[in-house]
């Protein structure tokens, strides 16, 4: 996986290794693209954030591995603009920025800096989080009106109930803009006191209109999140991690239900956890192939269905204009 830069030598720091590596992994991750016959890939699960927070996640997964068993190196632990740079030489033609606060009143600045980060960088979808702070309502609508795409709720890291009725106001603002919500609601890698199907599907029941993308395909509880895709139309689920030999070592997808990623395969999203992967970024979509789901499956999956969701660059879905969500 490494290798010497052009003229056989290394600056001393890896930077030509790394590089070298990067340029062959973004030509397979275009070669993969070319034979699927699709543009690029939309990406829904990436993480941009404020310098001192991704310091602090990247240190959570330093140290993550007494609480898997297992070593979690960042592959991609470069500066911001460099990640943009590897991405964008991938062919991923939309990311995401997905953040999210662990303490009160941390939201709204967080979402502050999601829309500057997304105005100047025109290919991520302008990202936005929540809490159950106080002044959720407002700061979600202040940034829904602000043209924010999509939102992420970690309900490990935050350790907060969905619901939480200081965030009622907010779900409804979302449910009615039709504005996704990628939600960690999952209880891998480890556990969290609101993770699990039970408190989403509680949430869901209350909003059936809600469109959630369940991170990490619902990792480890793949069966009870299957069932909840299977009876609100408007969830979807996201690949992150899901089916890589990591996550096969930590949480094996189980075989028997093979069938409902096939029938489930239009709400079902590319997502990737980039920066944050302890391997190469290609391994997700080869994990994917290897699924055997074939090419009509993988084209959805990769571009086609969040191009549904989000419509092209720019546009604004109807449901925004509406203001009502689709059934």
């Amino acid at each position: 996986m490494t290798s010497s830069g052009s003229d056989g030598t290394d600056g001393g720091d890896g930077t030509d290794r790394r590089e070298g590596r990067e340029g062959r992994e973004a030509e397979d991750v275009r070669a993969f693209c070319a034979g699927l016959g699709i543009p690029g890939l939309i990406d829904v699960h990436t993480h941009f954030m404020p310098e001192r927070v991704l310091d602090k996640v990247w240190a959570y997964f330093d140290a993550v591995g007494p609480l898997t068993g297992m070593e979690w190196p960042i592959t991609y632990r470069e500066e911001e603009d460099r990640r943009v740079e590897i991405l964008r030489g991938f062919g991923v033609l939309r990311f995401t920025s997905m953040l999210y606060p662990h303490k009160p009143g941390m939201a709204r600045w967080l979402n502050g800096w999601a829309a500057a980060f997304a105005a100047r960088t025109p290919d991520c979808l302008h990202t936005a989080t929540l809490y159950p702070d106080a002044d959720a309502t407002s700061y979600v609508t202040e940034a829904v009106e602000a043209g924010a795409r999509v939102f992420k709720s970690h309900l490990q890291v935050g350790e907060y109930d969905p619901n939480d009725g200081r965030l009622d106001g907010a779900w409804g603002v979302l449910a009615d803009a039709g504005v996704p919500v990628v939600v960690h609601c999952g209880s891998g890698p480890a556990p969290g006191k609101y993770t699990g199907p039970g408190p989403v599907g509680r949430l869901l029941a209350r909003y059936p209109g809600l469109r959630l993308i369940v991170a990490h395909m619902g990792m480890p509880e793949y069966t009870e999140f299957l069932d909840l895709a299977e009876r609100y139309p408007q969830v979807r689920l996201d690949t992150t991690m899901a089916f890589t030999d990591f996550a096969e070592r930590l949480a094996p997808f189980p075989g028997r239900e093979r069938g409902r990623l096939r029938e489930l395969g239009g709400r079902i999203l590319l997502g990737s956890d980039f920066p944050n992967i302890p391997y190469g970024y290609v391994h997700q979509l080869r994990a994917l192939e290897r699924l055997g789901l074939g090419e009509e499956w993988l084209r959805g999956v990769c571009h086609g269905n969040a191009h549904a969701l989000f419509g092209p660059p720019d546009a604004v879905p109807a449901s925004r204009r509406t203001g009502s969500g689709d059934s």
